[in-house]
């Protein structure tokens, strides 16, 4: 996966309300956090598919940015 993706999705993360991040289960948030890139230019199927896994393993990560805020 390529770096301008991980930027984007922490930036995302961060700009994203807490409470909405925080009010979804692990599935709706990898599904929430992954529509965000439909029509991504950098994006292919490839990759979409890497960044719902990489989403998927960070979650406590996300969740843990979500409550600090």
């Amino acid at each position: 996966m390529n770096p301008q993706l991980l930027r984007h999705l922490w930036s995302l993360v961060e700009r994203s309300q807490s409470s909405h991040l925080l009010a979804l289960d692990d599935n709706s948030l990898v599904c929430w956090l992954s529509e965000q890139f439909v029509g991504h230019p950098a994006i292919n199927p490839v990759e979409a598919d890497q960044l719902q896994h990489y989403i998927q393993a960070k979650i406590p990560l996300i969740r843990d940015l979500a409550q600090e805020h």
